[in-house]
């Protein structure tokens, strides 16, 4: 397990569930999003995920792209 302050740089694809955006994760489970910009146009498709942990499964996205 990660701890706060890691550096996240990680593919899957991006959901939202209930008003809030998550990262369905490769590796397996999800992290939610604060995003400082709100990717529609990426939902339910593969993306590359750069940002910080800033809490268990909470991460600060610096970066939302296609993958």
């Amino acid at each position: 397990m990660s701890g706060i302050g890691t550096r996240i740089d990680e593919t899957g694809t991006l959901i939202l569930d209930g008003g809030a955006f998550y990262l369905r994760r490769d590796l397996d489970g999800r992290y939610e999003l604060e995003l400082h910009r709100t990717p529609v146009d990426l939902v339910e498709k593969r993306v590359r995920l750069v940002g910080t942990l800033v809490g268990p499964d909470l991460v600060n996205a610096e970066g939302v792209a296609p993958a």
